[in-house]
């Protein structure tokens, strides 16, 4: 089934008419384009007022009242300036790469739930194996980050994208396995199941957040989301002081922009993410669904931002060494001991 759901009557019958299915689903993709830009353009505010604070400075406050239209001022800036190109680039992947970047943030969207209020249930797309969707189409930032690198004929950038690709390949194996245990007590893979699991103990029904139940699937999924969006300390791809701008090094204008657009999606996408698996997504009491979503999506952009300011950067081989030498065995013992518990109380 494709389209936002309406479990509600409906009297104009839109839902069942083809053409009207067709205008829901539109309408809906333009929505969450426009929700999900403007999001991205407050994360990175949020994110320079939070930092200031954290750093005992004011942060942005000078373009509008808090400094809230200082990204309306620095989008028009980056739309209106030179675009460049070194010579000797691969003309097509240099202009792909980006392009894969920004259309793979937003696929994602297609399939995560924001919450059900008054009967409306707000999703573009369900699918049993929404996750699954979500997860192959993250995979294709490594494709992104390493043409980007490799078509700008520089070797400061091809070394940041082969580095994002050794990083993508191996934090996605322990991200993908920290879910596995989810999986298997929920029953689902469909992450409308997962966000409204509800436990049946002492004769009463409430949903449950799966971070009580599996807390070290949180813990690797967080680690493993951090180094999935290049997010310091795990920001080697770019890390400026070793390798200029890494990937991002030949890039400027609109095609430095879809790069840094899909960066802070990617950033929403996991902590959305997070707030679905582990926090019992939109459940919350007495005020909207989507309210409860927002501020758990912000909770976590918040951590995000917090570890920045806290955390020096890692390492490459201490980087490489968590991810392969800690986290997937943790994982993969984290799989066997709920598959074994899962049977002992059945």
């Amino acid at each position: 089934m494709s389209s936002i759901t309406l479990a509600a009557p409906d009297p104009l019958g839109l839902y069942t008419n083809p053409i009207g299915h067709w205008v829901i689903v539109v309408v809906a993709m333009v929505v969450a384009l426009v929700v999900l830009m403007t999001g991205a353009a407050y994360s990175v505010w949020f994110e320079r007022v939070a930092l200031g604070r954290m750093q005992r400075r004011p942060g942005p406050n000078r373009v509008g009242p808090f400094g809230l239209l200082q990204l309306a001022a620095d989008g028009v800036k980056l739309a209106f300036k030179e675009s460049f190109a070194p010579r000797m680039v691969d003309p097509v992947l240099y202009v792909l790469a980006p392009a894969i970047m920004v259309t793979a943030a937003f696929l994602a969207w297609a399939v995560i739930p924001v919450g059900i209020w008054y009967g409306f249930s707000y999703w573009i797309a369900d699918l049993n194996v929404g996750i699954l969707l979500v997860l192959a189409v993250s995979s294709m930032n490594a494709y992104a980050l390493l043409l980007g690198g490799w078509s700008s004929n520089n070797k400061y950038s091809l070394l940041g994208g082969l580095r994002a690709a050794a990083q993508l390949v191996s934090y996605e194996l322990s991200l993908g396995l920290a879910l596995v245990p989810v999986f298997m007590i929920v029953g689902s893979l469909r992450l409308q199941d997962i966000a409204t699991y509800q436990v049946h103990w002492f004769g009463a029904s409430f949903p449950l957040p799966l971070i009580l139940v599996a807390p070290l699937s949180f813990v690797i999924y967080m680690v493993s989301a951090v180094a999935e969006v290049n997010r310091t300390p795990f920001d080697l791809p770019e890390a400026e002081q070793e390798l200029i701008g890494g990937y991002l090094t030949e890039y400027s204008g609109l095609k430095f922009v879809c790069f840094y657009l899909g960066e802070y999606i990617n950033m929403i996408t996991v902590a959305a993410l997070a707030t679905l698996l582990f926090l019992a997504g939109w459940e919350g009491p007495l005020l909207p669904p989507v309210f409860w979503m927002f501020v758990k999506i912000v909770f976590f952009i918040f951590l995000f931002i917090w570890l920045r300011t806290t955390l020096p950067r890692l390492r490459y081989d201490m980087l490489m060494r968590l991810g392969w030498k800690v986290l997937l065995p943790l994982a993969i013992a984290n799989v066997v001991v709920t598959a074994i518990v899962l049977v002992a109380v059945q």
